[in-house]
């Protein structure tokens, strides 16, 4: 895969304590953001990333650097981890997070990264609603990404009827007017409730190997395409290689399989449920 620098973008607003994924908003947008991570700095050694949260505490509101794009792959998932949830309300007549500010404040981080070679690239999480945020804004900030080179892929979770609009505005102004036939290089992946994040961007283009340097196929990206080559030989594994690190492939790969056994007991519990309440309803005079 080429050298890229990549910042990720979490959303840690109070609307992240929402509980329709699972654990919660905010700890699958962790687990989908350690697979990015992993997948970008594994790779290509040479490849760096930064991690912002969007909302911060205190009177300076707003997006916050939290790691500033490096390839030690420690202090990268130390940020992950450590990304608290605001604990401000949100003021009237704005969002919990200003995705177009956030944007810029990475563009920025990765204008002064350390390796100018690489290709650059946004990874952009959106968990609460963005009521505010103008379509002018928007289009602005993405075409202001495609002047200066950056890609950005985004990943909705929730308030999707609110969001997807818009943010599909902010991609295709990324992407340009491209011709038909060529392959676009900004995506959005949205994530349905109750489904693991990581296990979409697994088979979507945010994670796909012949796409880091620009060559991604599709626009939007549509969640459950199948991976190309190679790639899904990993999907077990949460898309590590279990050879470059055993013990996380290992740990994603329980992990994966404990969410699949409890889905499963859940839609066999709510089957149960429905076949006794139709039994009961047929029981009558």
């Amino acid at each position: 895969m080429p050298l890229e620098s990549c910042m990720i973008l979490l959303d840690n607003s109070e609307f992240m304590r929402n509980g329709d994924y699972v654990p919660s908003r905010l700890g699958a947008q962790s687990d989908a953001a350690n697979l990015v991570a992993n997948q970008k700095t594994q790779s290509n050694p040479e490849s760096t990333v930064g991690v912002i949260a969007m909302s911060s505490k205190g009177p300076s509101t707003g997006a916050q650097l939290l790691v500033s794009p490096t390839d030690d792959l420690g202090k990268i998932l130390s940020a992950l981890h450590g990304v608290p949830l605001s604990g401000e309300l949100t003021p009237p007549g704005a969002d919990a997070v200003d995705v177009a500010a956030s944007v810029q404040v990475a563009a920025l981080a990765l204008k002064h990264r350390r390796n100018k070679n690489g290709a650059q690239r946004i990874v952009l999480f959106v968990g609460s609603p963005l009521e505010h945020a103008t379509s002018r804004s928007l289009v602005k900030a993405g075409k202001q990404l495609k002047k200066n080179n950056v890609f950005i892929d985004v990943v909705c979770l929730g308030e999707l009827g609110e969001n997807e609009a818009k943010l599909r505005e902010l991609v295709d102004a990324a992407n340009g007017p491209s011709a038909e036939g060529v392959e676009r290089t900004c995506h959005l992946v949205t994530i349905p409730a109750g489904v693991l994040p990581s296990d979409v961007l697994i088979s979507s283009p945010v994670l796909r190997a012949d796409g880091a340097g620009g060559g991604m196929g599709g626009g939007a990206a549509a969640a459950g395409a199948p991976p190309p080559g190679g790639a899904d030989g990993f999907a077990d594994f949460g898309g590590i290689d279990p050879n470059m690190d055993p013990e996380l492939a290992m740990a994603l790969r329980v992990s994966m399989e404990e969410e699949r056994a409890r889905q499963e007991r859940a839609a066999a519990a709510a089957g149960a449920e429905g076949g006794d309440g139709g039994a009961a309803s047929g029981d009558g005079p």
